[in-house]
């Protein structure tokens, strides 16, 4: 059955807060990149590798992120990767992060969104050009309802 979400598991290191104690919003790209990664190796489909005859990566063309509530060094925070769009050449994520209390509840600290188009290298020019998303992904990610990724 195609996958159309995915989690990972966090925990702020002290590395990755501010001078306030709070972290870096770069932070919650990495996270984002970090569960993109995951998903993609828990269905065993390349990130960047050779897919059908040639060489393809997944580079970025939108991403954003809205910030809620801070997270802080030691927080436990849930990274939800949810399918929101599959178009011809590209794929569009949500994120939903919540961090964990120590009452097992979750409070929602960011979401944000990324897009990504399936590109090759030109051989002739070594020009980065989109090309469809592969068949091999199409079978194995769904959209997700969009009950999923509405905050």
């Amino acid at each position: 059955m195609p996958s159309s979400d995915h989690m990972i598991v966090r925990q702020i290191e002290f590395v990755d807060t501010d001078m306030a104690g709070i972290m870096h919003f770069s932070n919650y790209y990495r996270m984002m990149e970090a569960a993109e990664t995951s998903f993609f190796r828990g269905l065993g489909l390349p990130l960047f590798e050779e897919c059908e005859g040639r060489v393809i990566g997944w580079p970025r063309v939108r991403s954003r992120c809205d910030y809620h509530a801070p997270l802080r060094f030691n927080d436990i925070v849930e990274v939800h990767l949810f399918v929101k769009e599959i178009r011809t050449q590209a794929l569009t994520f949500f994120f939903r992060f919540r961090k964990r209390r120590p009452d097992g509840s979750r409070e929602a600290v960011a979401r944000g969104e990324l897009t990504t188009v399936c590109a090759t290298l030109d051989p002739a020019t070594q020009a980065i050009v989109t090309v469809p998303v592969p068949q091999a992904v199409r079978d194995r990610i769904a959209v997700a309802p969009k009950s999923a990724y509405r905050v």
